[in-house]
C-alpha cells in the first residue's frame, strides 16, 4: 500500500512523465551487481519502467529503529528514488513544495 501511495502521489505531480510508466513489484533480482550489492529496484528507461524488489526493500535495509513508520519512510524513498533515475531527476526535485513548510 506504502508504494502504491507513494506512486500515486508522484503521479499526480508529473501526470505528463509518468502517466504511461509501468511499475512492478519482484520479490527479487537475479543477481548481485558487483560492487553494489543487491538492487532495490531496476529502471529500464526504454520501456519506462521500474521494477522494486520487495525483499531487499523489506529485509536488507539498515533501519535505526525497525517500526511501521520508519518502513514507510525506507519504502517512499526507494520509490522517490526509483522515480528519479527514471526521469533523471533528483529525488528531492520531485516534490519540492512538500518539505517547504518545514
Amino acid at each position: 500500500m506504502t508504494l502504491v501511495a507513494a506512486i500515486e502521489y508522484l503521479r499526480g505531480l508529473w501526470p505528463q512523465e509518468l502517466g504511461k510508466s509501468v511499475f512492478e513489484v519482484a520479490s527479487g533480482p537475479l543477481s548481485v551487481v558487483p560492487g553494489v550489492g543487491v538492487e532495490r529496484w531496476m529502471v529500464t528507461p526504454a520501456m519506462n519502467r521500474v521494477v522494486f524488489y520487495r525483499l531487499p526493500i523489506q529485509r536488507l535495509s539498515r533501519l535505526h529503529e525497525n517500526d511501521e513508520m520508519h518502513q514507510r519512510m525506507m519504502i517512499e524513498t526507494c520509490v522517490f528514488r526509483g522515480v528519479a533515475e527514471l526521469l533523471d531527476k533528483d529525488p528531492w526535485d520531485l516534490a519540492p513544495d512538500r518539505f517547504r513548510h518545514f
